[in-house]
């Protein structure tokens, strides 16, 4: 069952929120960071990413940026643009985008949960970059920013968003990227105690978007606990700064291909060879999103297919078998591309839904691609059949929009 409680946030001002609340270290590359950090001292970029704050060109896993992510986090406590909350809490984080809104619990999540399995993965994490976040939990002695779980529909929990949504919020500003951010304080103890019991009989939380976070973390967490004789289970670095969800409110977005060659063929002797696995439909020039589970959409040649995948060409009944990135990566990109390592292969890029079907037209258009792939999207619940069953999810899979905002809270491990 989960285990989850309130903590002490680590906050900014209400008046300066917006000035510190960044992306996700992991969206942006150091050039785009130190570009939007540009004037604004008080921006997170100067934590989470503190080689914007060294020469152009400066290794990020250089031990001085390490050591500069801690200078400025203390610098910020000391400057009060990051203040600790008096008393232990939950929070309610709402992101508002196209008009739909989620809401989700800030909490503090159990280490032993992770290590347990009962916070599920459905992903796997490369070393060198949990090892990089590692080195950043140690320096800072704290959760920078918090990892995205989902949970299943929990009518309690449900009660509460509801109710707090009518109230006002102690943030509540859009970001530059037009996302509506609101957040809420629960200090009240009776629902303090409401939330922590409601988590407590459900029997897993999954990892939405965040697993390289989650599994740095979790093992830092793990670390401190072996080194600490006198560990009662309470300590905060037994816990890990996760915001989670109901799995209703969340929307999966497609994650599309792009790829520089036909493998040596001709388009023409490509499309041949894709109708032995898909009914190959000619939709003209007009952008065609594919509509529905096993239907894909190719541009290639200034004009968009529609590719129906035909029977026995996957399996329903597997959760693996039946996801459509399997099938791509299987009959197209592998069987007919030659791309068999989605995570290094040099010949392929991928392009979250956000970017629009117009970024993988101009993509092609520009000649610096030579075919598109759109997917229909995953669902949460095949995300969760995968990770119930064990399974891992195919690479570049899942694309959650929108992101979590880091800095409107941090969870120190002290």
């Amino acid at each position: 069952m989960a285990k989850v409680k309130p903590f002490r946030g680590i906050r900014p001002p209400k008046d300066l929120v917006h000035k510190v609340a960044s992306r996700p270290y992991d969206v942006l590359s150091s050039d785009e960071a130190r570009a939007e950090a540009q004037g604004n001292p008080m921006s997170l970029y100067h934590i989470i990413k503190p080689e914007i704050d060294f020469p152009q060109g400066t290794p990020e896993d250089n031990p001085e940026v390490y050591q500069k992510a801690l200078q400025n986090f203390t610098a910020f406590k000391h400057n009060g643009w990051l203040v600790q909350d008096n008393q232990e809490q939950y929070y309610i984080y709402a992101q508002t985008m196209d008009g739909r809104t989620q809401y989700g619990f800030v909490v503090a999540a159990s280490v032993d949960d992770y290590l347990a399995g009962r916070i599920k993965k459905h992903e796997l994490t490369r070393r060198e970059k949990e090892e990089d976040r590692m080195r950043h939990i140690r320096i800072t002695n704290a959760n920078i920013e918090p990892v995205f779980l989902a949970f299943p529909h929990n009518p309690t929990l449900e009660n509460i968003i509801a109710e707090t949504a009518q109230s006002e919020p102690e943030y509540d500003f859009v970001s530059e990227d037009g996302i509506r951010h609101s957040l809420w304080c629960i200090c009240d103890p009776e629902t303090i105690q409401t939330i922590t019991q409601a988590f407590s009989i459900i029997p897993y939380l999954y990892i939405a978007d965040g697993h390289h976070r989650t599994a740095a973390a979790a093992h830092v967490g793990e670390e401190k606990a072996k080194a600490d004789p006198a560990r009662t289970g309470n300590e905060e670095y037994n816990f890990l700064l996760a915001v989670c969800f109901p799995q209703s409110h969340l929307k999966v977005m497609d994650y599309n291909r792009v790829v520089t060659d036909l493998n040596g063929m001709s388009q023409d002797d490509f499309l041949t060879k894709l109708s032995g696995n898909f009914t190959v439909e000619d939709m003209g020039t007009q952008e065609y999103r594919p509509q529905r589970l096993h239907e894909f959409s190719l541009y290639i040649g200034g004009r968009w297919y529609r590719l129906q995948a035909k029977p026995g060409t996957y399996n329903d009944s597997d959760p693996i078998g039946v996801l459509d990135v399997t099938i791509s990566s299987n009959l197209i990109l592998r069987d007919l591309l030659g791309i068999t390592d989605l995570r290094t292969d040099k010949r392929i890029d991928f392009v979250g839904g956000i970017r629009g079907l117009g970024e993988l037209k101009r993509r092609v258009d520009s000649g610096e691609m030579k075919l598109a792939l759109a997917l229909y999207p995953v669902t949460m619940q095949q995300i969760i059949d995968i990770a119930d069953t064990g399974n891992i999810m195919p690479p570049k899979a899942t694309w959650f929009e929108p992101k979590l905002r880091s800095g409107l809270i941090i969870h120190s491990l002290k």
